[in-house]
């Protein structure tokens, strides 16, 4: 939005430029009809009067901002409750206006229009990124409902880069930095590309001003001594097009000096290296001269091989349709050459906003659908994400222009960013595909779930219904979609691992108080847990049970309670019999204690701090908000907790054959020499260790070394046979279990 000045009164010459600049958007109306215009009129006229007497940072009157960003939207062509929620757009914020005034004057459309876009600006938060995150999901809310929020919204932030010069330099930064990688994406995005390229050229100005005065004087001596040069390939190819009867407009054009700079930056070249700075768009009447002209133009200039491109048989995601090639003009100079219809170029410079520009329909590919349909995908993330900063993680990727196309066995063609595996493709199907996925074939031929897909793969999913998302697949699946469906699973999962932990702690408890097993669900038993629900303030029982499991709550409080109120109703706690089938794994525990058997996931967890494995003495402290934590007995760090917090200790006792291995802390310390490592990492093997992680001394410091393994084993007998295979080795001089420092 734009920016204030403290409130003064108007001049009338300031009135007369509000009216001219007014007037100049009247002049772009001739697409609305005569109503319509009376309706943008009476819009303009109540903004004029709400910011009667606000300034602009360059002393103009503040409606101009408002007017400017109409003026934009009617280069869209875009309808008139689009150019009144423009004109309206800062009236809530600045001006005390509220939704329901808006409604009583212009109607629920612009009303919501305007309130739309006043809620990206109204959100206050800790930090930048996690406000930036928040302002672009709710700014892609509102553009899913309503695509010209963000219309509009882009048209704002334009003219707001457009006259950044007269904000305070202290803004430039932040500014110019979120239109890099918010803003500039979307346009994009949504295939305006004429928007695009102006907001990452205006965004550069102010973020590098040295680099882009240097560029600019580059670029303009390059265009002195290459205007003949652009102007001679333009009269070559009209003339080749001419003699084969072909109608074409020809439009030159340069490349913007930020694209200039990231190919410097990325290629490391000089401004002199770069040979494209030249494009050349050709626009023909129909799809079959695109492709002829294509042939002659190979025929007029020599093409660089591997810079074609044909997105006219396979558009992009938001609709962009045109070929492309690259040829080696008059003095070896590198020309690109994009050849498309009219309705393509439209498509082109507008994107969705060709919805309203080119309302006759012939065009061959719907920009507005392909735009909806990458809304939508943005909306289904928004329901399986409740983070904003997760959010703006998962979406950030789905930015990313470059895509690869592939195909589903039936020949539908998908588009998916650049690096996109097979999990991608599978959710990118439908989310019960990605979640049953259990293997792929591209090509025919089997591969693994986490192959990358290339232009032209044909891929089918095979699925198994016991199938479920494997946490593995978050190292490399690359959308939004995939990576917050993965995460929503996990999620899933780790509160009803959580929920069944604070039944055992429940149980483990009420046991403690004489209680044999707790109360079931039956009718009789409902007043009783309602009355407990009322006490813990949860509403359902599974809510207790998970937050018991993630020491949220006292299981030993609850436990407490739940006797005092069987003790009101005249009820033994002996007496108590097993009602609910859930306990009955219960009986086997060992005198009450959570039995570990190492097939917990985020439930349990082994503290790092001394690692225990089976064999260890080990208790079980449970930290608030994240569930049960194992140290061994004689852990130092455990004994200070036990001294702050001992009430939350509960007893734990390894299972009899746990189901997996365990990280344990090793020490080795060794004459420093050739070949050490790998005779230690051999011995480890021999024991049959699994290395996870290895540290070292700095060992140019002394000549003995120490060596910190962690490593898998099966319990302590294991680790002993590891650390005696360990001391047998050469150069070995001494091998032991690292313990936690007190």
């Amino acid at each position: 939005m734009g920016s204030l000045m403290p409130v003064v009164d108007q001049p009338l010459a300031a009135a007369n430029a509000a009216a001219a600049s007014f007037a100049a958007l009247e002049a772009k109306l001739d697409y609305l009809d005569p109503a319509d215009v009376e309706l943008v009129r009476r819009a303009y006229r109540f903004a004029d009067r709400a910011h009667l007497g606000q300034m602009r940072h360059n002393g103009e009157p503040y409606i101009t901002h408002p007017i400017a960003v109409a003026a934009q939207v009617a280069e869209w062509k875009l309808d008139a409750p689009a150019l009144m929620a423009a004109l309206l757009h800062d009236a809530m914020e600045d001006c005390g206006v509220t939704k329901a005034d808006l409604l009583e004057q212009f109607g629920a459309p612009v009303a919501e229009l305007v309130d739309g876009l006043t809620k990206l600006d109204k959100l206050q938060f800790s930090t930048r990124e996690e406000g930036q995150a928040e302002s672009f999901r709710k700014m892609l809310l509102a553009m899913a409902r309503d695509v010209r929020v963000i219309l509009i919204k882009l048209a704002d932030r334009t003219h707001n880069m457009r006259t950044m010069g007269d904000m305070p330099r202290s803004k430039w930064g932040r500014i110019s930095t979120e239109t890099l990688e918010i803003y500039a994406p979307i346009a994009h995005r949504l295939g305006l590309n004429q928007t695009y390229r102006e907001l990452q050229d205006l965004a550069f100005r102010h973020l590098q001003p040295w680099r882009y005065a240097v560029l600019t004087k580059a670029l303009h001596k390059a265009r002195q001594r290459r205007r003949d040069l652009i102007q001679k390939v333009q009269q070559e190819v009209l003339a080749k097009l001419h003699d084969a009867g072909l109608h074409a407009q020809i439009v030159g054009r340069e490349k913007t000096l930020y694209s200039i700079y990231r190919k410097m930056d990325d290629k490391h070249l000089s401004f002199a290296q770069v040979n494209d700075l030249y494009g050349v768009r050709v626009i023909l009447p129909n799809v079959i001269s695109c492709y002829t002209a294509l042939g002659l133009l190979h025929q007029l200039y020599k093409p660089v091989p591997g810079r074609f491109k044909d997105y006219i048989a396979i558009p992009k995601v938001n609709g962009y349709q045109s070929l492309h090639t690259t040829l080696v003009g008059p003095a070896s100079v590198n020309i690109e050459f994009q050849i498309r219809t009219e309705a393509m170029d439209l498509v082109a410079e507008a994107g969705v906003a060709a919805h309203w520009l080119y309302k006759v329909g012939r065009h061959d590919g719907d920009s507005s659908e392909l735009g909806t349909q990458w809304l939508q995908s943005l909306l289904d993330i928004q329901n399986e994400t409740r983070d904003a900063t997760e959010f703006w993680e998962h979406i950030k990727v789905d930015l990313v222009p470059d895509a690869v196309y592939v195909f589903t066995p039936k020949g539908q063609i998908m588009a998916l960013p650049q690096g996109a595996t097979v999990v991608d493709f599978a959710y990118a199907i439908h989310s019960n595909v990605g979640d049953h996925a259990v293997a792929a074939k591209v090509n025919g031929e089997q591969v693994p779930l986490r192959s990358e897909l290339h232009n032209g793969d044909v891929i089918e999913i095979i699925t198994a219904p016991v199938s479920t998302p494997n946490p593995a697949w978050l190292g490399f699946v690359r959308t939004g979609r995939a990576r917050s469906r993965i995460r929503s699973h996990l999620k899933s999962l780790a509160q009803d691992e959580s929920r069944d932990l604070g039944e055992k702690l429940l149980a483990q408890a009420l046991r403690a108080e004489g209680v044999g097993q707790p109360p079931g669900h039956e009718s009789t038993d409902k007043p009783l847990w309602d009355k407990l629900l009322r006490f813990t303030g949860n509403r359902t029982r599974e809510e207790m049970m998970t937050d018991i499991g993630l020491g949220k709550r006292s299981a030993s409080m609850v436990a407490k309670r739940l006797v005092t109120m069987l003790a009101a109703q005249g009820v033994r706690p002996d007496a108590l019999m097993l009602t609910h089938a859930r306990y009955t794994a219960h009986e086997n525990l060992s005198q009450g204690a959570v039995i570990l058997d190492g097939a917990e996931n985020t439930s349990i967890k082994y503290a790092t701090c001394c690692r225990p494995i089976p064999g260890d003495g080990v208790l079980g402290y449970l930290g608030r908000g994240e569930g049960l934590v194992v140290h061994t007995d004689e852990c130092a760090v455990a004994r200070r907790l036990q001294h702050k917090d001992a009430e939350r200790f509960i007893t734990v006792a390894w299972a009899d054959e746990p189901v997996r291995t365990f990280e344990a802390g090793v020490v080795v310390t060794v004459v420093n020499g050739k070949g050490v490592l790998a005779r230690v990492a051999a011995a480890m093997a021999a024991a049959e260790a699994d290395i996870v992680h290895l540290g070292m001394t700095d060992e140019a410091a002394q000549e003995a070394l120490d060596l910190r393994f962690v490593i898998n084993v099966r319990d302590r007998a294991h680790l002993d046979t590891v650390l005696r295979q360990l001391r047998r080795t050469q150069s070995v001089l001494r091998a032991g279990r690292v313990t936690p420092t007190p």
